[in-house]
């Protein structure tokens, strides 16, 4: 898995592309690890290019949502493919993480919190 990290306004975006999956989930956590400790921004996982998302990989995303749940700052992601969204959809994730259809979407739900 590759991911790009960008920052835009008011948010950090990780854009992953490939697999989150055993292998990958790792790696990917630690690179969270700093954003998760002490949220700074909204964060946004842009998942257009995610090919695939497997058990360890929604682990990653659900710690990611607890850590921002008490939090000032939001999590949100954004851009599924449909076999990925119907993973979120199959576990119940769908109903504790918000997904938007894009990036524009995202960014503007944070607009109109603060």
């Amino acid at each position: 898995m590759d991911t790009t990290i960008l920052q835009e306004n008011n948010a950090i975006i990780f854009a992953l592309s490939g697999r989150l999956d055993s292998n990958s989930a790792p790696q990917f956590e630690k690179q969270l690890r700093d954003f998760l400790t002490t949220p700074a921004s909204h964060l946004v996982f842009d998942f257009n290019d995610l090919d695939y998302i497997s058990s360890a990989g929604l682990r990653v995303i659900l710690n990611t949502a607890k850590a921002y749940r008490a939090g000032p700052y939001n999590f949100v992601t954004c851009s599924m493919q449909d076999h990925v969204q119907e993973v979120f959809e199959i576990s119940g994730f769908d109903t504790i993480i918000t997904i938007y259809t894009n990036m524009d979407e995202s960014l503007g739900s944070f607009d109109k919190e603060e």
